[in-house]
């Protein structure tokens, strides 16, 4: 009988909390445990303390993240509760992600100062981002726009936005949603046109293989279809070494027994793009992510890749 606190990491942004508190609550549930039962540890990341330049300069995925894995290999956490998409794609020896909960709306939002929506901004405008990935978007959509780097915590963007620093900024519907803030955006982009990164709105939780004691804690609260469509995503980005310094889209929907998925890889700049869609059997949901990152990399070609990095 477990009879200390579960101890849960987590970084300390607003998000994070609010995703940490979630995983907290959906556990508390799941085994009639009182809330006195979990503490949830705050640590601070490289990610939080650099908001200066882009993720890509200062080392790309694994930012949000190392602090917290180096407490959990040694112990002094049972399990950490992270944004899926901060997830690199290979972990630390030891390590993995063992649950995902319930996902989220996967699409982006618009937050627009001068018009509502992207299409609408006035020629050359400003938008800030500190994503690659929606930074080649926005540049394929409109290659008029001015496309600055934009970094800090949710509140921090909203707040420069407020200032007249940019003309509209992009975030995770998922995140303002999980923050109470759905009411600040202006548009929500389809995923079809402008898809998301892959294991957008998904909140994952990592633990220690072999930790068997956690790993039945957390059975109750793994929801097998983001699991499935998460494993999928990964998967995709593994075969293309993602990182946050690739701009790399995709998404997988389950459908009954069957997964479907499309992806993209695109170039900075938005110019050119490799785009693939795919589908078959859930069980099958990371091979399939494998293959079809296999496929556009194959016909993108290693020059397509250049300018990556």
């Amino acid at each position: 009988m477990q009879t200390k606190p579960f101890r849960i990491g987590t970084r300390g942004s607003p998000l994070a909390l609010a995703q940490a508190h979630e995983a907290r609550d959906r556990l508390m549930a799941a085994h009639h445990l009182p809330e006195d039962m979990f503490e949830i540890v705050v640590l601070t990341t490289k990610g939080d303390r650099i908001t200066d330049r882009s993720l890509a300069e200062i080392g790309g995925k694994g930012l949000f993240t190392e602090e917290l894995e180096q407490k959990l290999t040694a112990g002094e956490l049972d399990f950490a509760v992270h944004s899926a998409k901060d997830m690199a794609t290979k972990l630390p020896e030891g390590l993995y992600l063992s649950a995902y909960l319930p996902r989220e709306d996967i699409r982006d939002a618009v937050i627009g100062r001068t018009a509502r929506k992207l299409i609408d901004l006035p020629h050359g405008a400003t938008v800030g981002s500190s994503s690659l990935r929606r930074q080649a978007l926005i540049r394929r959509m409109r290659p008029d726009i001015n496309v600055v780097t934009f970094r800090g915590l949710v509140e921090t963007r909203l707040r420069k936005l407020e200032q007249g620093e940019v003309d509209a900024t992009l975030l995770a519907l998922a995140g303002l949603k999980r923050l109470g803030k759905v009411d600040v955006l202006t548009d929500i982009l389809d995923p079809d046109t402008f898809p998301p990164a892959p294991a957008q709105g998904a909140i994952c939780i990592e633990s220690r293989i072999g930790d068997t004691r956690v790993d039945d804690l957390l059975v109750p609260v793994n929801d097998i279809t983001t699991f499935d469509t998460v494993s999928c995503e990964r998967a995709f980005l593994a075969a293309l070494d993602g990182s946050c310094r690739t701009p790399i889209g995709g998404y997988a929907v389950c459908e009954g027994d069957l997964i479907r998925f499309s992806g993209l890889i695109i170039t900075p700049d938005g110019r050119s793009q490799h785009a693939v869609t795919t589908d078959g059997h859930r069980r099958d949901a990371a091979a399939l992510g494998t293959r079809a990152g296999q496929d556009v990399r194959a016909r993108a070609g290693s020059a397509f890749f250049d300018d990556w990095h």
